[in-house]
């Protein structure tokens, strides 16, 4: 009979470029606020902002109903998927 035994992990890295600052642009700050931040942290103020305005749809929970302040990031759309408003935040930061 044959041992088989677990490869070792190794221990994950994060990634440097994700982790770098990010600047949001006058819309996305009217949301999260102007400081530079990194991505994970904005992801968590904007994931804040939407749950302390019960922004999350009720039966749908993958979709965010915008508010006025979210419909300008997210292009003037009042329904994005929560896979959608990453990409459309994104376009309003700088690195």
């Amino acid at each position: 009979m044959k041992k088989f035994t677990m490869a070792k992990k190794s221990a994950r890295i994060p990634n440097a470029k994700f982790m770098a600052p990010v600047t949001p642009d006058a819309l996305l700050a009217a949301v999260v606020g102007s400081n530079p931040l990194p991505r994970t942290e904005l992801t968590k103020k904007l994931w804040a902002y939407i749950k302390k305005n019960g922004l999350q749809d009720k039966k749908v929970r993958t979709q965010i109903n915008a508010d006025d302040k979210l419909k300008a990031v997210f292009g003037g759309k009042t329904k994005v998927s929560m896979f959608e408003m990453t990409k459309l935040v994104s376009g309003h930061v700088k690195s």
